[in-house]
């Protein structure tokens, strides 16, 4: 038997930083989404970043899958200037409501916004009144391109239905819908960024083998500064011989083959590739825009 006691846990969905660079401090604001108190956070967080005298602001939503119509709006009250609508939704007649801030004035510093595919929804809201009415930069890919807005009916019994009842329009009117919002400042990750996770379960990874788990598994070693030869998926003899290296390299037995011991060391080192800022291609272009 086990004693458990029920607790909350917090959800944090806002995280900060600071880089320095030319002689500039440059505040970040990450948001991994929209939830009821995401814009509480990002509203003290902002103030911590504007106390310590930033230079610069680069909002990241990327991988941001979006969340609650409302935290987004109160979210672009903080940085989105009233010069237009922030968003516009639009009901099946066609009638819209627009949504205006209260900032009457820029924000002092410059802001940059991050985005990539995994940006949808809430964060492609944000992301459109950032470069549509700010003026701001957007650096990284295009966006996810979702257009609609849900609303969760409560059916009484405990089950709920979730409807779609509206669509939401950039500030300047335009739908992104399965089109999603273009980077002013094209960015792609080195190619690691983008590869599956390794899956070694019987049979380990091996010379003259041919497929996918193969080409990832040689994306990750090209990564990580080892020589596969190749990365098209086929296991060549330089494949096998990068394979040993890395093995030599961190004490797994020497056998150029690729087992569950040398997959799972293979992505606990690209994890920490992609962890690392200087190797995030999109942040350092966004941090040179505003620090330049």
């Amino acid at each position: 038997e086990i004693d458990v006691t029920r607790d909350e846990i917090p959800i944090e969905t806002v995280f900060t930083d600071i880089y320095e660079r030319n002689g500039k401090k440059i505040g970040l604001i990450e948001i991994t989404s929209f939830s009821e108190n995401t814009a509480y956070d990002f509203r003290q967080k902002l103030g911590d970043l504007e106390r310590a005298d930033i230079d610069g602001l680069l909002v990241d939503v990327r991988g941001n899958p979006g969340g609650y119509l409302e935290s987004v709006q109160e979210i672009a009250q903080e940085i989105i200037p009233d010069r237009k609508p922030f968003v516009q939704i639009e009901n099946r007649n066609g009638e819209k409501q627009r949504f205006v801030s209260s900032l009457q004035e820029k924000k002092p510093y410059p802001i940059v916004g991050l985005i990539d595919g995994g940006s949808a929804s809430a964060s492609e809201i944000l992301a459109g009144a950032l470069k549509e009415v700010g003026g701001y930069e957007l650096v990284g890919e295009k966006t996810f391109g979702k257009g609609t807005v849900q609303q969760t009916v409560d059916l009484g019994d405990g089950s709920n239905l979730k409807l779609t009842m509206f669509k939401w329009l950039t500030p300047d009117g335009n739908w992104i819908h399965e089109k999603g919002i273009e980077p002013t400042v094209k960015v792609t990750q080195p190619a690691y960024f983008y590869v599956s996770p390794l899956s070694v379960d019987r049979e380990p990874l091996k010379y003259d083998m041919n497929n996918s788990q193969v080409k990832n598994a040689q994306i990750m070693l090209q990564g990580l500064g080892y020589a596969p030869g190749r990365t098209d998926g086929y296991f060549s003899k330089e494949t096998k011989q990068s394979v040993k290296a890395f093995q030599e390299k961190h004490d797994l037995e020497k056998t150029g083959e690729i087992d569950r011991a040398t997959a799972s060391r293979l992505q606990e080192e690209i994890v920490e590739e992609m962890s690392d800022p200087d190797n995030d291609a999109q942040l350092q272009t966004a941090i040179e825009l505003l620090a330049g």
